[in-house]
């Protein structure tokens, strides 16, 4: 009998992730739900919305689970710009503007660089980093949605509250 792969259990375990989105259907903090024309995802998310968090991101990690991600969450909507130093894993840089949606995607930042990757010249309110690559193979693209409290729910493309 043939076992599985890694890669057999980390395609099962993100479709799961995937299946579950739509299940779970509300907001908390700790989750991000993402929809587009693809479908819907949703990620366990760590939330930096302090400097010091922010400063910190996801540096010094040498993994990050298939179904985790961090969002940044700022004050106020700013041009944005993220790098990689001192991160350890190839990341997926997703630029959200005030309403949600996703403006810009940054796919397989490269570990350590310190190349400015710049989400545009429009005002951004958060970026979801998660596993490198993972972007394309679900579908996120620019103009899908995301949703989590955090977000203004007066302005949100997808609120909490649907």
């Amino acid at each position: 009998m043939r076992q599985p792969t890694t890669k057999t259990f980390f395609f099962g375990f993100v479709a799961w992730a995937f299946a579950a989105a739509s299940a779970f259907g509300m907001c908390a903090p700790g989750h991000v739900d993402v929809r587009g024309d693809w479908g819907s995802a949703r990620f366990n998310v760590e939330i930096a919305d302090e400097p010091e968090e922010r400063a910190q991101g996801l540096m010094f990690r040498e993994e990050l689970a298939p179904s985790a991600g961090m969002l940044f969450l700022f004050p106020r909507p700013q041009p944005l710009s993220f790098w990689m130093r001192n991160t350890l894993i190839s990341l997926d840089i997703i630029f959200l503007d005030s309403a949600g949606t996703v403006v810009t995607i940054r796919e397989n930042a490269i570990p350590l660089d310190e190349t400015s990757l710049s989400g545009g010249p429009d005002p951004l309110l958060a970026v979801l980093e998660i596993n490198g690559g993972l972007s394309r193979q679900i579908g996120i693209s620019v103009g899908s949605q995301l949703r989590h409290p955090g977000m203004p729910q007066e302005l949100a493309a997808w609120p909490c509250a649907e």
